[in-house]
């Protein structure tokens, strides 16, 4: 019979710990990760804790105790079957992280199989579940422990590797395990977007991931500013309270979630993105003052010279004290001012300066003197330093960045990147147009041509939008197949749509054969088997303009484009359809 709460609170933990596991007084929680590239949700990890009036309510002390009483197996599987089986009572969608603590594996009691078990009773594949290494002790038998991953992998499990930075021995147990995925420890990722060390950090374990070919997740996110610079430096799977709590009812999809990302890429592409807040001197000041700054920072390269807050110079660190390389300096400039001493012909950046432009000023800068830079607010106040290194080392992500998210055929911006331009265009708050432009009959076409003839086709619609439209400043995507986004601004943009439409109307016949040519196109099968004619290749525009707080984010523009887009099919030859209706 069941002990009372009263009873209970009288007991040692180890009669707590005795009742949870015999009454299975465990709540199971969820807690979502999210793929920021797709914006749906790739996993939920199992978290459980203890009954919230017990001393074992934390799952540290909680496991702790059954540690100390000799019983971490027996509660550690525990802990998978209830998961398993809340799982799949919420019929919840995507992987299960199902956390393991590796020295269980290593326990002489441990019941080999148990969870393959536990999956073929709740109906869930091994594939969806992802075995989650929890590190809370050292591990010394490494060559155990790889025959464990091993036996996980071949049971069809993906393995993970929880907490990288925040317990024992991480970076070995990676090399060691070579885990599917890797969790990066919350501490690396808090206020991460105003820690450039943190970045360089995390930059340095992106490349790692790479090159053995782990995907990386970030714990611990809590704000939107955190998630922007981990979205920016292609961080995609991420977790924490700045989407959703754990909880025992989680969310399904991204629309359910505490805060629908909206992602604004266009803040990486200003001077803003790489300006350090290095303090600038008055000018009022005395030269021993900066003399004694340059004494105790030995990282200062640079320091602007403001007066009533606008620079007026630069003094560089090798300048300035290559003053004073000889016994007769003090007295040579003692009294001469900063602003005496001051680069006045120094590159003087404003914040949303794009970085394009601020790397051809650093490059026609004569005599290589501008490594540093000034960076500086609407209004001509002192914001902040660059310097080169950032700068390249910006420009080269965004490059890299752009060649990742490219359709591999047209090398056009993909879904990614259209997604940014979108979100952009949208946190600018301005009008704009977003089309979605199909090519009609091209099923039947690559059917009857072959996949090489159907792709000069898809590039050479592709080279059609981008010679049209690019020289008005229109965006153009290629979402893929032969299907292509177009973000539109201007009066005149309709103008220009009619233009791809009259340029490929004449340009479609050139794709067939003579004979096709003279009949106007090829007979072949439908969707449904059936023979039929059809007619040369052509282009449907789907138009949506866009107002100020009309959508939210880019998912609920490309969903009423997909409702448009149907609507807009049914009309035979190149056509343009545009929503007239403002909600």
């Amino acid at each position: 019979m069941p002990l009372s709460t009263q009873t209970l609170m009288q007991q040692s933990d180890a009669q707590w710990l005795d009742y949870i596991i015999k009454a299975n007084a465990l709540t199971v929680l969820f807690q979502p990760i999210v793929d920021g590239e797709s914006q749906l949700i790739f996993g939920y990890e199992a978290l459980v804790r203890g009954p919230s009036d017990s001393p074992l309510h934390s799952p540290l002390k909680l496991f702790g105790s059954a540690e100390h009483a000799g019983r971490l197996v027996e509660l550690d599987l525990l802990c998978r079957r209830l998961a398993i089986q809340r799982f799949v009572e919420l019929e919840l969608p995507a992987r299960l992280f199902l956390n393991v603590m590796p020295a269980t594996i290593l326990e002489w009691d441990f019941r080999e199989g148990a969870t393959i078990e536990y999956l073929k009773h709740a109906g869930l594949s091994p594939e969806r579940v992802v075995i989650e290494l929890t590190e809370h002790a050292p591990i010394h038998d490494y060559e155990l422990m790889r025959r464990a991953v091993t036996h996980y992998r071949n049971m069809g499990f993906k393995v993970a590797l929880d907490d990288l930075g925040a317990g024992y021995s991480g970076l070995r147990h990676w090399a060691e395990l070579r885990p599917d995925f890797v969790k990066i420890d919350r501490h690396f990722i808090e206020s991460i977007d105003q820690d450039c060390l943190k970045q360089q950090f995390l930059r340095s374990i992106i490349d790692v991931s790479r090159n053995l070919g782990c995907q990386l997740i970030a714990e611990g996110i809590e704000t939107r500013e955190e998630y922007h610079i981990l979205w920016e430096m292609q961080l995609n799977y991420l977790q924490g309270y700045h989407f959703a709590r754990p909880s025992e009812a989680p969310p399904r999809d991204i629309e359910n979630l505490r805060y629908t990302p909206q992602r604004q890429p266009a803040t990486s592409h200003i001077a803003a993105s790489i300006s350090q807040p290095i303090a600038a001197i008055d000018a009022k000041s005395k030269l021993p003052t900066l003399l004694d700054r340059f004494k105790h920072d030995l990282g200062l390269r640079c320091v602007a010279l403001v007066r009533e807050g606008r620079p007026i110079g630069v003094i560089r660190r090798n300048d300035f004290l290559t003053l004073f390389a000889n016994p007769f300096a003090h007295s040579l400039y003692a009294k001469s001012s900063l602003e005496e001493l001051a680069d006045k012909q120094m590159i003087v950046a404003r914040n949303d300066t794009s970085l394009e432009q601020l790397s051809q000023w650093v490059t026609e800068a004569d005599g290589g003197r501008h490594e540093d830079f000034v960076i500086v607010d609407e209004d001509g106040l002192y914001q902040g330093m660059g310097n080169i290194i950032d700068l390249l080392r910006e420009i080269t992500s965004q490059r890299v960045r752009q060649a990742r998210h490219a359709n591999p055929l047209t090398g056009l911006p993909g879904n990614a990147l259209i997604n940014d331009a979108m979100a952009s265009h949208l946190a600018e708050g301005r009008d704009f147009v977003a089309a979605y432009c199909d090519l009609d009959q091209f099923k039947a076409y690559n059917d009857d041509y072959g996949y090489a003839h159907g792709d000069e086709v898809i590039i050479a619609v592709a080279n059609l939008l981008q010679d049209t439209l690019l020289e008005h400043d229109h965006f153009v995507g290629h979402i893929g197949g032969d299907d292509f986004m177009l973000l539109l601004s201007g009066d005149d943009w309709q103008v220009h749509c009619e233009q791809v439409l009259n340029r490929f109307e004449a340009m479609a016949p050139s794709f067939y054969r003579p004979a096709d040519q003279e009949a106007g196109g090829i007979a072949g099968e439908d969707r449904q088997g059936n023979r039929q004619f059809f007619p040369f290749i052509s282009l449907t525009l789907a138009a949506l303009p866009v107002k100020p707080g009309r959508f939210n984010s880019a998912l609920s523009i490309a969903d009423r484009l997909s409702q448009l887009k149907c609507h807009a099919k049914r009309v035979s030859g190149n056509h343009l359809l545009i929503e007239r209706r403002q909600r």
